[in-house]
Protein backbone atom coordinates (compact mmCIF):
# COMPACT_ATOMS: atom_id res chain seq x y z
CA UNK A 1 0.00 0.00 0.00
CA UNK A 2 1.32 3.44 -0.95
CA UNK A 3 0.43 5.01 2.40
CA UNK A 4 2.24 2.29 4.35
CA UNK A 5 5.28 2.66 2.10
CA UNK A 6 5.36 6.42 2.72
CA UNK A 7 5.06 5.91 6.47
CA UNK A 8 7.80 3.27 6.56
CA UNK A 9 10.08 5.63 4.63
CA UNK A 10 9.41 8.36 7.20
CA UNK A 11 10.08 5.92 10.04
CA UNK A 12 13.46 4.99 8.56
CA UNK A 13 14.41 8.66 8.30
CA UNK A 14 13.31 9.36 11.87
CA UNK A 15 15.31 6.34 13.09
CA UNK A 16 18.43 7.69 11.40
CA UNK A 17 17.93 11.02 13.14
CA UNK A 18 17.45 9.40 16.56
CA UNK A 19 13.79 10.34 16.81
CA UNK A 20 12.31 6.80 16.76
CA UNK A 21 14.86 4.30 18.02
CA UNK A 22 14.12 0.63 18.58
CA UNK A 23 10.39 -0.05 18.70
CA UNK A 24 9.50 3.48 19.83
CA UNK A 25 7.08 5.71 17.94
CA UNK A 26 4.04 4.94 15.84
CA UNK A 27 2.74 6.26 12.53
CA UNK A 28 -0.63 6.29 10.81
CA UNK A 29 -2.49 7.64 7.79
CA UNK A 30 -6.18 7.89 6.95
CA UNK A 31 -7.34 5.40 4.32
CA UNK A 32 -10.95 6.65 4.38
CA UNK A 33 -13.14 8.96 6.45
CA UNK A 34 -16.51 7.28 5.88
CA UNK A 35 -16.16 4.75 7.29
CA UNK A 36 -13.07 5.77 9.26
CA UNK A 37 -10.09 3.56 8.45
CA UNK A 38 -6.46 4.04 9.43
CA UNK A 39 -3.32 2.27 8.34
CA UNK A 40 -1.04 2.18 11.40
CA UNK A 41 2.15 0.52 12.55
CA UNK A 42 1.77 -2.89 14.13
CA UNK A 43 2.94 -3.04 17.73
CA UNK A 44 6.55 -3.88 18.59
CA UNK A 45 8.15 -3.22 15.20
CA UNK A 46 11.72 -1.94 14.89
CA UNK A 47 11.36 1.49 13.31
CA UNK A 48 14.80 1.32 11.73
CA UNK A 49 13.72 -1.70 9.70
CA UNK A 50 10.04 -0.99 9.26
CA UNK A 51 8.48 -2.28 6.04
CA UNK A 52 5.12 -1.65 4.41
CA UNK A 53 3.84 -5.10 5.39
CA UNK A 54 4.33 -4.29 9.09
CA UNK A 55 1.25 -2.06 9.11
CA UNK A 56 -2.35 -3.00 9.77
CA UNK A 57 -5.60 -1.30 8.81
CA UNK A 58 -7.99 -0.54 11.65
CA UNK A 59 -11.56 0.72 11.86
CA UNK A 60 -12.92 3.58 13.95
CA UNK A 61 -12.86 1.38 17.06
CA UNK A 62 -9.22 0.43 16.55
CA UNK A 63 -10.00 -3.13 15.47
CA UNK A 64 -7.87 -4.72 12.74
CA UNK A 65 -9.75 -5.13 9.46
CA UNK A 66 -6.77 -5.78 7.15
CA UNK A 67 -3.37 -7.25 7.92
CA UNK A 68 -1.76 -9.36 10.60
CA UNK A 69 -0.55 -8.33 14.02
CA UNK A 70 -1.70 -6.11 16.85
CA UNK A 71 -2.05 -2.37 16.16
CA UNK A 72 0.02 0.11 18.12
CA UNK A 73 -1.02 0.43 21.77
CA UNK A 74 -1.62 4.13 21.09
CA UNK A 75 -4.07 3.63 18.21
CA UNK A 76 -6.83 5.38 20.16
CA UNK A 77 -4.73 8.55 20.31
CA UNK A 78 -4.32 8.51 16.52
CA UNK A 79 -8.07 8.05 16.09
CA UNK A 80 -8.75 10.94 18.47
CA UNK A 81 -6.45 13.26 16.52
CA UNK A 82 -7.94 12.50 13.11
CA UNK A 83 -11.42 13.05 14.53
CA UNK A 84 -10.48 16.41 16.04
CA UNK A 85 -8.30 17.71 13.21
CA UNK A 86 -8.53 17.67 9.39
CA UNK A 87 -5.49 15.39 9.53
CA UNK A 88 -4.70 12.63 7.07
CA UNK A 89 -1.54 11.45 8.84
CA UNK A 90 -0.37 11.30 12.48
CA UNK A 91 3.27 10.78 13.44
CA UNK A 92 4.62 10.08 16.93
CA UNK A 93 8.33 10.32 17.74
CA UNK A 94 10.40 9.61 20.86
CA UNK A 95 13.34 12.00 20.57
CA UNK A 96 15.73 12.88 23.38
CA UNK A 97 14.73 16.56 23.30
CA UNK A 98 10.97 16.01 23.36
CA UNK A 99 11.40 13.57 26.23
CA UNK A 100 13.68 15.84 28.27
CA UNK A 101 11.91 19.16 27.69
CA UNK A 102 8.45 17.80 28.42
CA UNK A 103 9.79 16.63 31.80
CA UNK A 104 11.53 19.84 32.92
CA UNK A 105 9.39 21.62 35.49
CA UNK A 106 10.96 25.04 34.85
CA UNK A 107 10.12 24.85 31.15
CA UNK A 108 6.78 23.07 31.27
CA UNK A 109 5.27 24.37 34.52
CA UNK A 110 2.21 25.65 32.68
CA UNK A 111 1.56 22.32 30.96
CA UNK A 112 3.14 23.45 27.73
CA UNK A 113 6.15 25.00 26.04
CA UNK A 114 6.01 28.26 24.14
CA UNK A 115 8.22 28.58 21.06
CA UNK A 116 8.48 32.01 19.43
CA UNK A 117 10.71 34.14 17.25
CA UNK A 118 12.27 31.44 15.06
CA UNK A 119 12.21 31.43 11.26
CA UNK A 120 11.61 27.67 11.24
CA UNK A 121 8.12 28.24 12.65
CA UNK A 122 7.09 29.19 9.12
CA UNK A 123 7.37 25.51 8.21
CA UNK A 124 4.19 24.83 10.19
CA UNK A 125 0.95 24.85 8.21
CA UNK A 126 -0.69 28.28 8.20
CA UNK A 127 2.22 30.10 9.85
CA UNK A 128 3.48 33.06 7.82
CA UNK A 129 5.85 34.88 10.17
CA UNK A 130 8.70 34.14 12.57
CA UNK A 131 6.83 36.29 15.10
CA UNK A 132 4.32 33.47 15.53
CA UNK A 133 4.03 32.01 19.02
CA UNK A 134 3.57 28.26 18.98
CA UNK A 135 2.24 26.62 22.12
CA UNK A 136 3.08 22.92 22.47
CA UNK A 137 0.69 21.54 25.11
CA UNK A 138 1.89 18.76 27.42
CA UNK A 139 -0.27 15.90 28.64
CA UNK A 140 0.77 13.62 31.48
CA UNK A 141 1.46 10.18 30.08
CA UNK A 142 -0.71 7.24 31.10
CA UNK A 143 -1.11 3.55 30.35
CA UNK A 144 -4.88 4.03 30.42
CA UNK A 145 -5.49 4.77 26.74
CA UNK A 146 -9.21 5.44 27.22
CA UNK A 147 -8.54 8.16 29.77
CA UNK A 148 -5.57 9.56 27.84
CA UNK A 149 -7.67 9.71 24.66
CA UNK A 150 -10.38 11.61 26.50
CA UNK A 151 -7.85 14.10 27.87
CA UNK A 152 -6.29 14.49 24.43
CA UNK A 153 -9.70 15.17 22.88
CA UNK A 154 -10.41 17.89 25.45
CA UNK A 155 -6.98 19.44 24.92
CA UNK A 156 -7.36 19.56 21.13
CA UNK A 157 -10.73 21.24 21.53
CA UNK A 158 -9.20 23.85 23.86
CA UNK A 159 -6.18 24.43 21.60
CA UNK A 160 -7.43 24.44 17.99
CA UNK A 161 -4.26 26.30 16.96
CA UNK A 162 -1.82 23.63 18.17
CA UNK A 163 0.29 21.81 15.58
CA UNK A 164 1.45 19.15 18.01
CA UNK A 165 1.19 17.71 21.52
CA UNK A 166 3.84 16.40 23.90
CA UNK A 167 3.28 13.47 26.23
CA UNK A 168 5.29 14.16 29.35
CA UNK A 169 8.54 12.20 29.45
CA UNK A 170 7.44 10.35 26.34
CA UNK A 171 7.48 12.18 23.03
CA UNK A 172 5.85 14.29 20.32
CA UNK A 173 2.60 13.82 18.40
CA UNK A 174 2.01 15.90 15.30
CA UNK A 175 -0.12 15.59 12.20
CA UNK A 176 -0.78 16.96 8.73
CA UNK A 177 -3.14 16.88 5.78
CA UNK A 178 -0.76 14.44 4.09
CA UNK A 179 2.10 12.19 5.13
CA UNK A 180 4.56 14.69 3.68
CA UNK A 181 3.05 17.60 5.65
CA UNK A 182 3.04 15.59 8.89
CA UNK A 183 6.65 14.59 8.22
CA UNK A 184 7.57 18.25 7.73
CA UNK A 185 5.91 19.12 11.02
CA UNK A 186 8.00 16.48 12.79
CA UNK A 187 11.16 17.96 11.30
CA UNK A 188 10.19 21.52 12.21
CA UNK A 189 9.05 20.77 15.75
CA UNK A 190 11.98 18.47 16.54
CA UNK A 191 14.38 21.17 15.30
CA UNK A 192 12.67 23.81 17.44
CA UNK A 193 12.62 21.59 20.52
CA UNK A 194 16.35 21.02 20.17
CA UNK A 195 16.96 24.77 19.78
CA UNK A 196 14.87 25.49 22.89
CA UNK A 197 16.66 22.77 24.82
CA UNK A 198 20.17 23.79 23.84
CA UNK A 199 19.39 27.45 24.54
CA UNK A 200 17.91 26.59 27.94
CA UNK A 201 20.89 24.54 29.09
CA UNK A 202 23.43 27.00 27.67
CA UNK A 203 21.80 29.88 29.57
CA UNK A 204 21.95 27.89 32.80
CA UNK A 205 25.65 27.16 32.29
CA UNK A 206 26.34 30.85 31.70
CA UNK A 207 24.30 32.06 34.68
Amino acid sequence: MELAASLSEAAGDFYQRGWALGTSGNFSAVVSREPLRLVITASGMDKGRLTADQFVEVDGDGKVVVGKGRPSDETKLHLTIVRQRPAMAVLHTHSVWSTVLSSLSDLSANDGIEIAGYEMLKGLAGVRTHEHREWLPILDNSQDMNELSRELEELLQRRPDAHGVLLRGHGLYTWGQSVSEARRHVEILEFLLEVVGRTHFASRLMA
